[in-house]
């Protein structure tokens, strides 16, 4: 696979449309494979977090989820291609799945949530395949029925909501136990597609502004937000020690 080193994380060298190419690969394969969806935050909780860190580094695709992750390439100089989003890339994966009648599953969020985000994309792609849907809130003992519901109803692409690095350590904790080809972690996803939570508008995502966005709307993510300044600054430390 070709792919980019950033803060020792790798990341594949790909589009939207390779990273689609890719997953579409994965549906036909004897095995269940992770995606992440990487950014500035993950990448950063990484350098103090070695499970995490592997988890990232075994996973089969791991797409530039933030511009700050795109940025970085760039003043490395070994560039990605186009920042991947997790939720575009969730939408995209989607009509293939009701194109190709690829059964879905919806785990993450709040009660309710995933049902009604699950609802209205019903609606705007009749012809996907719900294989079902649970919240994010369960405990151990549910888990295993969790699981059983996603095997006996021969999911595909199970979509975890669950927010990093939790889902991202759910998946690959749990993927043996999956018979699903595909699991990908989408944050907040679920809330955006169930018409809770609103998406930063087209030219803040263009000029990589959504992290602003997200903090006026949310205030409370100020201190997350920190590891942003911080990643910058171990960003452009390698970039000196190469030079």
């Amino acid at each position: 696979m070709d792919r980019v080193s950033i803060l020792g994380l790798p990341v594949d060298r790909v589009d939207m449309a390779g990273a689609v190419m890719r997953i579409r690969d994965f549906i036909s394969e004897n095995r269940t494979c992770q995606v992440v969806t990487l950014n500035s935050e993950i990448a950063m909780a990484a350098q103090e977090n070695q499970e995490l860190k592997d988890v990232v580094c075994q996973a089969d695709l791991v797409v530039p989820d933030g511009a700050g992750i795109v940025w970085a390439s760039r003043v490395l100089g070994d560039r990605l291609p186009e920042r991947v989003a997790g939720f575009d890339l969730m939408q995209e994966l989607l009509v293939c799945a009701a194109n190709h009648k690829w059964p879905v599953y919806f785990l993450g969020a709040e009660p309710g949530i995933a049902d009604l985000a699950a609802e209205r994309v019903k609606r705007r792609l009749p012809g996907l395949i719900l294989a079902g849907t649970h919240h994010g809130f369960f405990n151990e003992d549910e888990e295993s029925s969790i699981m059983e519901e996603m095997n006996s109803r021969k999911a595909r692409i199970i979509f975890v909501g669950m927010g990093a690095p939790r889902q991202d350590f759910w998946i690959a904790r749990n993927k043996k136990s999956i018979s699903a080809a595909v699991c990908i972690g989408v944050g907040g996803s679920f809330n955006v597609l169930a018409g809770k939570v609103k998406r930063a508008p087209d030219w803040m995502g263009r000029l990589g502004l959504e992290w602003l966005y997200r903090l006026v709307c949310e205030p409370t993510r100020f201190f997350r937000m920190m590891a942003l300044p911080r990643f910058v600054i171990r960003v452009l430390g390698e970039r000196l020690t190469k030079s």
